[in-house]
């Protein structure tokens, strides 16, 4: 008989994929820079991040591949009801803090005040909705995102979805069913690169483009659950570094509008899959573990906290109209302190909610 606590240790027990780790903690670090870039260069084809908005399709694709590592044999002994339970624990307090945050920047924003615009009733919606991932895109001001509080979580939303579809059918079918899957998602993917608005595979953030993100989803999620299934996993020599390197060449590939509906989905469809397979099989140099459990450890922190500062950034720029190092310098010196606090919030905040929640609700299961 399994009980609650063997439960809970059969998901302790197998090993971490430390590269993989690394890599989304530089995936996140990449995506506040872009963050902060696009603010500043409204021009995608002149900041040299411009892809940096497909990390959201890399970390997908992790999940996919991770969830299915982590679950696949151990689903039906753990149930649908603990699994929810381990996932909300695992995300929701990061959702909620940073909804929080959000709040706070909202109300106390130097450079703007939406307060006397939406008052109390819409304030309060903004957070409940983004605090319980419910989309709620209202404010054009801020581009009419679908949690205009913590701009981030609408890829949450999507993992929430792909989480609870896996739970109830993906991981039951067979590998044939899930190549079929693959292609469909595949050639959604596709349209969406051609059709979209904007040429590219940067939706699924607002009310405009919400179906963009469900394609993303759909496709990269899956494939990472191909990777696994079928033992893609290429070993390698070429380290956390190397898999770095070949991770930072698809955000700062040239942005193209004339060739981003061709370029985007083989970056996505083939090539970030490789990587995953190519960091799940790479050797880990024994001086690099530390840095990458590190890396691992702060990314979801860090890309759940820094877009409440954003929105200042953002008044800022548009109030201020700063040139130059006051446009750029603010840059580097705002990411080193949004690291910074991400890994305060992880080590006092998150880490011990999440024991207090395990120990409280995961022993009683």
């Amino acid at each position: 008989m399994i009980t609650a606590e063997n439960k809970t240790n059969l998901l302790s027990t197998k090993q971490h994929f430390e590269i993989l780790d690394g890599l989304r903690g530089v995936a996140a670090i990449v995506v506040v820079i872009f963050h902060f870039m696009e603010i500043a260069i409204t021009d995608y084809s002149k900041n040299f991040v411009g892809h940096g908005y497909l990390a959201v399709d890399f970390f997908f694709c992790l999940s996919g591949f991770v969830i299915a590592y982590a679950y696949d044999t151990r689903a039906p002994h753990i149930g649908i009801t603990q699994f929810f339970k381990l996932r909300l624990i695992r995300l929701h307090p990061l959702v909620v803090i940073g909804a929080v945050l959000g709040l706070l920047t909202f109300l106390f924003d130097p450079f703007s005040d939406f307060y006397p615009v939406y008052g109390f009733g819409k304030t309060a919606l903004l957070f409940l909705t983004t605090a319980f991932l419910i989309p709620y895109p209202i404010m054009p001001e801020r581009y009419t995102n679908l949690f205009c509080l913590n701009a981030p979580a609408w890829s949450l939303f999507w993992e929430y979805v792909a989480n609870i579809f896996y739970i109830l059918l993906l991981y039951k079918i067979n590998k044939k069913a899930l190549i079929s899957l693959v292609l469909v998602s595949a050639a959604v993917l596709c349209y969406v690169a051609v059709y979209s608005s904007a040429k590219n595979l940067g939706g699924g953030w607002g009310g405009q483009n919400f179906w963009d993100g469900g394609a993303r989803v759909l496709y990269s999620f899956t494939a990472g659950m191909l990777v696994y299934r079928f033992n893609l996993i290429i070993k390698n020599k070429l380290g956390f570094l190397g898999v770095t390197a070949l991770l930072l060449l698809a955000f700062l590939f040239p942005y193209n509008d004339d060739y981003n509906w061709v370029t985007e989905p083989i970056i996505v469809l083939l090539y970030f899959p490789l990587l995953v397979a190519l960091g799940a099989g790479a050797t880990l140099s024994p001086a690099l573990k530390n840095t990458c459990r590190l890396s691992g450890e702060i990314s979801y922190p860090l890309y759940m906290t820094h877009y409440p500062f954003l929105w200042i950034y953002l008044t800022y720029v548009a109030v201020v109209k700063p040139k130059g190092m006051m446009l750029f310098g603010v840059i580097p010196v705002s990411v080193i302190l949004l690291i910074i606090l991400a890994y305060l919030i992880m080590r006092f905040i998150d880490i011990p909610l999440r024991k207090y929640l395990k120990d409280k609700f995961l022993s009683k299961a």
